[in-house]
């Protein structure tokens, strides 16, 4: 089991049924799902460059990514409807928990200048957004073999109902905030 599941089964609930008073088990608030988004706008030229990052990205969360289209024409960035613009992975379960526990332990303590994640990411709901402004912090990518470098958004989407029950949540699981 990984190591970041085990933490959530064993200490996290306790500690956030003590804070919170829940009354109910399905009340706690856990990580339902980690989608991982890189927009790369560059493809409309050369869609070369959107192969590589899908590419970049099945090595960082080692799942099958799935190619985002336009959803409507804009004139002025040179976008036709249906052109593929980006990529996306959806993580659940167990891969969710691994690359989770990568991001938060390996990559985020390589960014340089690190003084933690912003601690107001949360949009009302209970879900923490976080952007990342290269995909060479993540260990899998090999420096050398990178063409560009390229930045991603992380979305951790909660069950929590609030961002105060989310943020304490994620600095549980050991997310580095900001002070």
């Amino acid at each position: 089991m990984n190591r970041l599941k085990e933490k959530y089964e064993n200490e996290i609930k306790d500690a956030m049924v003590k804070k919170f008073g829940y009354k109910n088990v399905m009340e706690i608030p856990k990580i339902s799902k980690i989608v991982v988004n890189m927009g790369v706008g560059e493809a409309k030229e050369n869609s070369k460059l959107l192969d590589a990052a899908v590419k970049d990205m099945e090595t960082i969360t080692g799942q099958k990514v799935v190619k985002t289209k336009a959803k409507n024409a804009i004139a002025n960035f040179k976008i036709r409807e249906g052109m593929p613009i980006g990529c996306k992975v959806t993580l659940r379960g167990e891969k969710m928990y691994e690359f989770a526990d990568r991001l938060i332990n390996l990559a985020l303590p390589r960014v340089r200048d690190f003084r933690g994640v912003n601690p107001n990411a949360f949009d009302g709901r209970g879900n923490y957004a976080l952007g990342i402004k290269e995909q060479i912090i993540f260990p899998e990518i090999e420096y050398d073999k990178v063409d560009k470098v390229r930045g991603m958004d992380i979305i951790f989407v909660t069950t929590a109902k609030t961002d105060e029950e989310a943020r304490e949540l994620l600095t549980l699981f050991n997310m580095p905030f900001a002070k």
